[in-house]
């Protein structure tokens, strides 16, 4: 008997021994997309309009993106600390072209319109760092993600683009990824997958950090780390572990152990050495694992 009609079989076994084994499943079918997605991609048409969302702190420019025709699962993608640029309006097209409507907020409204930075590849972290502090702290202040993620699953719903008898997904990048989890514990109801790539501030000492919310999360979720972002917390992994398997919630947690932060997104600046950050061969096992994740849950 093949290992696939085993999973098939009642058998007994623990929710957290039920997520391992599903992820197992998410593991082997993420290459297969990853290696279809681009021949999918060029034969997808997509419509890419800019949007204006109303939100309970004002008005927030986004990147809506959809299939030319039909009603898709809605996907919510939060940037990284850069903000809507091309490069984010791209993977939605990507993402798009697969099947789903898109929706890229412009996450820092609350202080300027996008894009904010128009050559990302040229940040210097060492001299412009405190150019990006503001700007994230905007939506990393208490209760505005939340706010936030309400306002845009709320758009993503009133568009007949949409269907609304699926669940929604959810993608972050860098800061990106705390705000995944906060979406996902906000609105269980609502969302069914979430994926953070190379996410900060996951785990942390405070009271509030982001695996703390575990208990409320109903979606199946998804963490791929960078081998940096482990060097320099490398109990933080195993802390998102145990903080999912006692909630009972469907997470995998993966090192990329050849992979920098930033690793995902095309644009980001080279690391301090002079070698790119992005990680094309990387990149593209993260979005095999994204696009399986929500082949799975947003079904």
């Amino acid at each position: 008997m093949s290992n696939e009609e085993k999973d098939r079989e009642p058998n007994g076994q623990s929710p957290v021994e039920q997520s391992r084994r599903d992820f197992v499943a998410l593991s082997a079918t993420a290459g297969l997309v990853a290696a279809t997605a681009s021949v999918t991609t060029a034969a997808a048409k997509v419509v890419e309009t800019d949007v204006e969302i109303k939100t309970p702190d004002g008005t927030c420019d986004a990147a809506f993106i959809h299939p030319a025709s039909g009603s898709h699962p809605g996907v919510l993608i939060w940037t990284d600390a850069f903000g809507l640029r091309p490069a984010f309006r791209e993977m939605a097209k990507r993402l798009a072209a697969e099947g789903y409507s898109v929706l890229v907020p412009n996450p820092f409204y609350r202080v300027a319109k996008a894009p904010v930075f128009s050559d990302v590849a040229s940040f210097d972290f060492a001299k412009d760092r405190a150019k990006i502090t503001p700007l994230m702290a905007s939506v990393n202040a208490d209760g505005a993600a939340e706010k936030d993620a309400a306002a845009y699953i709320a758009f993503l719903d009133a568009q007949k683009q949409v269907n609304k008898a699926k669940k929604i997904g959810t993608q972050g990048y860098c800061m990106g990824g705390p705000l995944i989890v906060r979406t996902a514990a906000s609105l269980p109801d609502r969302v069914g997958a979430a994926g953070s790539f190379h996410g900060g501030g996951l785990v942390t000492d405070n009271p509030n950090s982001p695996h703390l919310l575990a208990p409320k999360i109903k979606a199946r979720m998804y963490f791929g780390i960078a081998a940096s972002d482990d060097k320099q917390r490398p109990g933080d992994k195993d802390k998102l572990r145990e903080a999912f398997a006692a909630a009972k919630v469907q997470a995998e947690i993966e090192l990329y152990p050849e992979s920098q932060h930033g690793w995902c997104v095309p644009d980001m600046p080279k690391q301090a050495n002079g070698n790119p950050t992005y990680n094309k061969p990387d990149a593209e096992r993260a979005w095999g694992k994204l696009l399986a994740l929500y082949k799975t849950a947003l079904a």
